[in-house]
């Protein structure tokens, strides 16, 4: 139904003004679209769950879903009307309200910001409502920082003072394949090729990618294998009986624990796939691949991570530019 009038207002817009194609589509919805969604009543929640579930279906992760869940959510309490009559001027006063009330940054909006433009995307592909409300809310325009990457240095400080071998073969790891922190804790023995210094991953969507690792990161990774006692197949275990699968909180809080105690800045795990992809592109790599060694889907994405240091640009500016 809801497509038919789409292609009414379509074919209609070549001879109507845009204020009479307005009152066009407000009079086809009331007549048609809200008498047969009166017959299915959907509330604000189940449209919630089915696109969570479609999110789930899709392969995004746990923490992702969540993530999509209470920001929504936050939307639908503070906007209250039902979905299909929320309007862009209130999804605009909610993304205005909630930056002045968590006072946070212009880039946590704009995620807040994407999220919501997600769901009502899906809303209009599944034919729940006509147009999205947030297709005149555009990206929210940030400065461009430069993030700090790991420098050499302090790598070998990290490696220099982990207290097991477990923790020296995720350091070694994290810093040469540049995996996510939740592909890393999902790795199975049997993953890890030693002899062609490889790895198979799934990252996000579920999708599967070969990374690769160094000298150091395989003699890191056997020897932490061959200390082990117990008969779990994951990779990376907790240090306890009885030896459970690391979680992603764990490699975190071992990480920035051990960034804290070096008196280093802002040790986390993330921050070592990014310092990853920066040495990668310093030292040469094709941004291309760079973005498949990253398992990015989008090349915009990898620029994000691919800061090049600002030495690098001076001495290029002498050898090809003074």
């Amino acid at each position: 139904m809801e497509e038919k009038i789409v292609g009414i207002l379509n074919e209609m817009a070549e001879y109507l003004s845009v204020s009479q194609l307005k009152k066009l589509q407000e009079v086809m919805l009331r007549a048609f679209v809200e008498k047969e969604q009166d017959k299915k009543d959907i509330s604000n929640d189940e449209y919630l769950k089915l696109f969570l579930e479609a999110k789930k279906i899709e392969g995004c992760s746990e923490r992702t879903i969540q993530y999509y869940g209470t920001t929504i959510n936050k939307m639908l309490e503070m906007v209250k009307d039902s979905i299909r009559k929320i309007t862009t001027e209130q999804i605009r006063e909610f993304l205005s309200e909630y930056q002045k009330i968590n006072n946070c940054s212009k880039v946590t909006v704009d995620n807040v910001r994407r999220n919501i433009s997600s769901f009502f995307s899906w809303l209009e592909e599944e034919n729940y409502i006509l147009k999205s409300p947030m297709r005149r809310i555009h990206k929210i325009k940030t400065n461009q920082q430069v993030k700090e990457v790991i420098s050499d240095e302090d790598i070998e400080k990290l490696r220099d003072n982990c207290p097991c071998k477990r923790d020296l073969a995720i350091i070694d790891l994290l810093y040469s394949t540049g995996i996510r922190v939740g592909e890393l804790v999902n790795l199975n023995i049997t993953d890890i090729d030693l002899d062609a210094r490889e790895c198979v991953v799934f990252g996000k969507g579920g999708k599967e990618r070969k990374v690769y690792f160094d000298a150091k990161a395989k003699l890191h990774v056997q020897e932490y294998i061959d200390s082990r006692t117990d008969n779990n197949p994951a990779l990376f275990v907790t240090l306890d009986s009885p030896h459970d699968r690391l979680k992603i909180s764990g490699v975190e809080i071992r990480v920035r624990q051990l960034g804290r105690k070096l008196a280093l800045q802002s040790i986390f795990p993330h921050k070592f796939r990014r310092s990853t992809a920066t040495r990668a592109i310093d030292k040469g790599m094709p941004i291309e691949q760079v973005q498949k060694l990253l398992g990015h889907s989008q090349i915009d994405t990898t620029m994000q991570y691919a800061i090049v240091s600002q030495n690098n640009v001076k001495s290029s500016h002498r050898k090809y530019i003074s």
